[in-house]
């Protein structure tokens, strides 16, 4: 009689289970940054790898990027290690959020995935010593904005450009800087990006250690960002 009553409450937590509704919603992916994310073609990789994991009708992708930015022209408290200048001008993300506010109008989201590739700009104005403060400043600002406290955020690391910080005398802190806030929170993770930039570019010319991608590197950029967020989601 034991063994039936035991077969029998397993039986009914697996009907349970399969017959409980599935979140509904959709998958809501944000991008932004500088040059090396202003220069990834979604479609190349990152939007393909995306529908391909969750369909095409169950996914949101907004954009938004700028060559040349440091991290103040997104983050609105920022500051620098002393001083009052430069001040910080969130203009960028003002741009950011309505498209995200556009894009999600009267859409129910499940997941939200932030994805970050930005820090070259402050490496070479040498702020790498608030940039793990304004990292996470920006995404806490994002949450609130969007109104959620489960934002998965995934970061592109700075590349093996300049290792010994000669021409941007910050590059390894800003670097050390995202991999502290990338395994700050089990929602957190970030991507490799020093096997990217050798090669040959878009306009064919052979690169090695650059600042930017290779032409094959910018689809191997999408497909690790899309592999890492969709990793995250469905650990959740």
């Amino acid at each position: 009689m034991k063994n039936y009553l035991y077969l029998f409450s397993i039986f009914l937590f697996i009907i349970t289970k399969s017959c409980s509704p599935r979140a509904k919603g959709k998958h809501l992916f944000i991008l932004s940054g500088q040059s090396n994310m202003q220069r990834l073609k979604l479609e190349e990789s990152f939007t393909p790898t995306i529908e391909a994991e969750f369909g095409k009708e169950n996914v949101i992708i907004v954009k938004d990027a700028k060559g040349g930015e440091p991290i103040r022209r997104w983050y609105k408290n920022w500051k620098p290690k002393e001083g009052n200048t430069p001040e910080a001008n969130p203009d960028l993300y003002s741009k950011l959020i309505n498209k995200v506010n556009v894009s999600i109008k009267d859409e129910k989201i499940k997941t939200v995935t932030f994805i970050w590739m930005q820090g070259e700009r402050d490496a070479k104005e040498k702020h790498g010593e608030v940039y793990e403060k304004s990292l996470l400043g920006l995404y806490k600002q994002l949450s609130n904005d969007i109104n959620r406290n489960d934002m998965n955020f995934i970061i592109g690391r700075l590349s093996d450009f300049d290792m010994n910080n000669e021409k941007y005398e910050h590059w390894t802190m800003v670097r050390e800087a995202q991999l502290k806030v990338a395994n700050s929170n089990p929602r957190f993770s970030w991507v490799n990006t020093d096997d990217l930039n050798d090669g040959e570019n878009r306009n064919g010319n052979v690169i090695h250690n650059d600042l930017h991608m290779s032409a094959i590197g910018y689809k191997k950029l999408g497909s690790r960002f899309a592999e890492k967020a969709a990793q995250i989601i469905n650990n959740y």
